[in-house]
């Protein structure tokens, strides 16, 4: 009797608070204040674009640039309502990477190198043409540390998608959540 009674009231309170409830969020994300991921999009922008990242590192790696501006690229597709456009956009996100390296991070007792480090630098700039006071240049850094007896070359590109992981997160989170 218990469970029959506890389902029934379950049931009402679901239904009721749905109905109140879904068309408020729905409403909140349809107009901008609110997405899934917590970005705050001015409801008149509509459209961004990024500009491919150029590699200005000393140390170049082919694959780079391309990660990171598809990764940026895919990241704002996937949780912004903004659309990608290679015209004039509302956003407009340019970049160069400042930065390659590898470096020891842990040495072991024998002074080898156990641990090593790759270190990415970008610098992105962001034109926000509905609200300029929103636009930013800044630089942001990311690492993945890896095991030193591993071969470089193998490991790579894992640790440049590692990074580029990283690097779109923060550059999202200062375009739109503005941490």
């Amino acid at each position: 009797m218990k469970s029959t009674y506890l389902g029934k009231i379950l049931r009402t309170f679901t239904s009721k608070t749905f109905i109140w409830i879904l068309p408020f969020l729905g409403f909140l994300s349809s107009c901008g204040v609110y997405s899934q991921s917590g970005a705050s999009i001015n409801p008149e922008a509509k459209t961004f674009s990024v500009a491919y990242i150029v590699n200005n590192a000393s140390i170049v790696a082919p694959s780079l640039s391309q990660t990171l501006t598809e990764k940026i690229k895919t990241k704002f597709i996937n949780e912004t309502p903004l659309k990608l456009t290679t015209a004039e956009s509302d956003l407009h996100f340019t970049g160069k990477i400042l930065s390659y390296t590898t470096a020891p991070v842990a040495i072991q007792g024998n002074q080898t190198n156990a641990v090593t480090r790759l270190t990415v630098t970008v610098e992105i700039t962001c034109i926000n043409k509905l609200e300029e006071a929103k636009g930013f240049t800044q630089t942001f850094t990311n690492f993945s540390d890896y095991d030193s007896k591993l071969d470089f070359a193998v490991i790579e590109r894992d640790q440049i998608n590692k990074i580029c992981d990283g690097l779109v997160q923060d550059i999202f989170n200062k375009a739109f959540i503005n941490w």
